[in-house]
């Protein structure tokens, strides 16, 4: 039987009030959730979460703890969760620090990236959030192996989205999910569990991407796409789609499918 399931890899908190406009104010935490889906031989993890501290990522990283400050107990580093020699392909919806922060224990997997990463590896600005030192020495060798899976096509797919049918049976369809920053990937899985990443700080935020303050606003790759994601976000769950976005709190050891 196929296995969806969420694994906490850290936390950060902010007010929600910073990040949008009219809402109350609010210190929230944030989940920095990791999901794996499981299916025979095939093992696939959506992102890694946070790296423990410290982090040698210079002023850049300074700046981005200041700003979201990162708190990952040892028991929530994602190695302690899972054997990485287990994992056949990591996903990366994107490049930003609670994504890739544990990266470095999967040399051997798959990587999958949208081509969209590679641009923002070659030329990172500080907007786009990308802290080199997170990434572990191997990588930018490994996004020229031959296994490694660069997607840039997409075609019309379940619930009006743009997909690529990673395994070509539709248990996992890659999402492109624009706006949040560059090559951001969503993954629906077997039809009808959409993993969103960061579309949304939270699924109760989806609909308030509009509101988004100067500073969210300014580190957003593209306004316009972004609030156009959300709407086809919006409209994949009304048409029986199940959004899970990376900020929220998901239950550990269920089966998410």
């Amino acid at each position: 039987m196929s296995e969806l399931r969420a694994y906490t890899c850290g936390r950060t908190q902010h007010d929600v009030a910073q990040l949008i406009a009219g809402h109350p104010r609010e210190r929230r935490t944030f989940a920095s959730t990791v999901f794996c889906y499981t299916s025979g031989d095939r093992r696939v993890l959506f992102d890694t979460g946070y790296a423990p501290q410290p982090w040698r990522t210079g002023l850049a990283g300074r700046l981005y703890q200041r700003l979201l400050p990162p708190d990952l107990p040892p028991e929530q580093e994602i190695a302690a969760q899972l054997d990485p020699a287990s994992i056949t392909h990591v996903v990366l919806s994107h490049l930003h620090p609670d994504h890739i922060g544990g990266l470095r224990h999967f040399p051997h997997a798959a990587l999958v990236l949208h081509r969209g990463l590679l641009a923002t590896l070659a030329n990172p600005r500080l907007r786009e959030g990308l802290l080199p030192g997170l990434l572990p020495d191997w990588f930018a060798d490994a996004t020229r192996d031959p296994g490694t899976v660069i997607v840039d096509q997409f075609t019309p797919g379940p619930f009006g989205l743009d997909t690529c049918d990673l395994f070509g049976d539709g248990s996992y369809q890659l999402v492109d999910l624009p706006g949040h920053a560059r090559g951001h990937l969503g993954a629906l899985i077997e039809g009808r569990v959409l993993l969103a990443g960061d579309a949304a700080w939270g699924r109760d935020l989806l609909g308030e991407v509009e509101q988004m303050r100067a500073v969210p606003r300014w580190i957003t790759h593209d306004g316009a796409a972004h609030l156009a994601t959300s709407g086809r976000l919006l409209e994949a769950e009304r048409g029986g789609a199940r959004l899970l976005f990376s900020h929220d709190d998901h239950p550990s050891g269920v089966n998410l499918l």
